[in-house]
Formats: C-alpha cells, sequence, structure tokens
C-alpha cells in the first residue's frame, strides 16, 4: 500500500496590507480641502465654560454628541461649576444623564472629577494634559479633546472616526489609536494642526462613513487610497455592486 505524503499545513490567510501613505504633498491638499468645505470646524458637544466641556467629552464616551446635548441642555443652565455638581450628588446627576450609556459609571466619574478639580485644581480645569488624565474618567483622547478645544493646544484626539480616516485614506495608517495619533502629531503640517482632528471627526461622522462611505461627494476622494469607491445612489454601478453582494450572500 502507497504511503500517502503529509499534508501541509493549510496556509495561514494574509492580513488585508495597509494602504499606501498619502505623500506629504497630498497631505496638505488634504487638509486644505477640508478646511475649504468646512472652515471653521468645532466640536459639536455643547458646553458653556471649560468645565461643561470636560464634562460633556466625558459623558460622550460610547455616545453620540447629541445624545449627550439632549442630556446636559438643561443641566449645564444652573450646574456649571465643579462645586455645583458635587451640590447636585451623583444621584442628582443620574437622573439628568440617565438617557446616555453607561450612565452610572460617567456619573460616579464626574463627581469624583468635580471633588479632584476643588481639592488640586482650585475649581479650575487645568491646562495641562497628564494633569487632566489623573482625573477621575479621564483618558488621553478626552485630555486631548479639552486640551485643544479649551486651550488651542494642537492635540490629536482619535476616536472611531479619525482613526477610520486615518487608515481607510492613507493619512496616517495604525494599528491603534496611540499609532495614528503618534503619525498625525508627526506629519500634520501648519496652518492644519489647530483644527486636524475637527476636520477628520466632521469628515468621518458625515461622508466616510464606517459602513458606507459617501465617496462620490468625498472633497478628497482623487488622492484617498481607499478602494473601491462607493459609487452614487441609484447609480447602475451601484446596482452592479448591490447585485454582486447578494449573489455572494
Amino acid at each position: 500500500m502507497a504511503i500517502k505524503p503529509p499534508r501541509k499545513p493549510a496556509a495561514k490567510p494574509r492580513a488585508a496590507a495597509a494602504p499606501p501613505k498619502l505623500s506629504p504633498e497630498e497631505v496638505q491638499l488634504f487638509y486644505q480641502r477640508l478646511a475649504e468645505r468646512t472652515p471653521n470646524p468645532e466640536t459639536e458637544l455643547e458646553y458653556v465654560n471649560d468645565f461643561t466641556l470636560l464634562v460633556a467629552v466625558v459623558l460622550s464616551a460610547q455616545a453620540t454628541d447629541a445624545s449627550v446635548n439632549l442630556a446636559t441642555r438643561e443641566l449645564f443652565r444652573t450646574v456649571d461649576t465643579p462645586e455645583a455638581m458635587v451640590a447636585l450628588g451623583e444621584e442628582g446627576l443620574k437622573q439628568h444623564i440617565k438617557t446616555i450609556g453607561l450612565f452610572n459609571t460617567k456619573a460616579k466619574n464626574v463627581i469624583a472629577l468635580s471633588q479632584a478639580l476643588i481639592a488640586d485644581h482650585a475649581g479650575r480645569v487645568p491646562a495641562d494634559r497628564d494633569a487632566l488624565q489623573r482625573l477621575p474618567g479621564v483618558g488621553r483622547k478626552t485630555a486631548n479633546v479639552v486640551m485643544n478645544c479649551a486651550f488651542g493646544a494642537e492635540t490629536f484626539a482619535v476616536d472611531t472616526h479619525v482613526f477610520r480616516v486615518s487608515n481607510r485614506t492613507g493619512l496616517a495608517p495604525g494599528k491603534d489609536v496611540d499609532a495614528v495619533e503618534r503619525i498625525l502629531d508627526a506629519e500634520t503640517p501648519q496652518p492644519w494642526r489647530r483644527d486636524a482632528h475637527h476636520y477628520l471627526i466632521l469628515h468621518g461622522r458625515y461622508v466616510c462613513k464606517a459602513r458606507t462611505p459617501e465617496c462620490w461627494r468625498c472633497v478628497v476622494a482623487d488622492i484617498c487610497r481607499y478602494e473601491p469607491k462607493t459609487p452614487p445612489p441609484g447609480s447602475t454601478k451601484e446596482a452592479r455592486v448591490i447585485a454582486a453582494k447578494r449573489g455572494r450572500a
């Protein structure tokens, strides 16, 4: 009886190659076009001072800005200092933010960070990223947002939108948020550094969407590395794409 040769182990599937990075000239053009489309980008979170900005950003983790605004609009009319927040208390805060995901944990953190601001910073939000990160419930992304929006620092807050856009387009491809932040910080030129993360968040939120990027109305589609580009709705090409997806289902 013939001896069968041993089977070769199945080849491991290769990870999809990262898109080639944009050139420095393309990076400049990328930001220029986003800036022309949105000349004065701002956070969509509503706030009345540095403290309420910090609270809003903490509450926005794993929640939409719109849902946070609905919950805090009435709250911030009367509770706009750490002292007022501590006086409101954890249970009182929960009543305002119970429509936001993870509201129990967030209420605990907001009261704790308010107490820390009073004890360690005379009730003021520190203009220092390391000091911000030592506050309860404040991570690097939150600290970056506050430093940028409140104090004008050239920081790069990498949320899901910024991470997606940076990788998908080839602007700053990185395996994790820290890598993307490092690349953005190293390679984003002036005069775009101050508003860069706003440009990218808004682009990811409204154009370069997670499931179906709207490439047909994207101002950087010609330099973006994403393929295949999403065709306009109702086009013949879109019909072919939909038919092909159904055939694979």
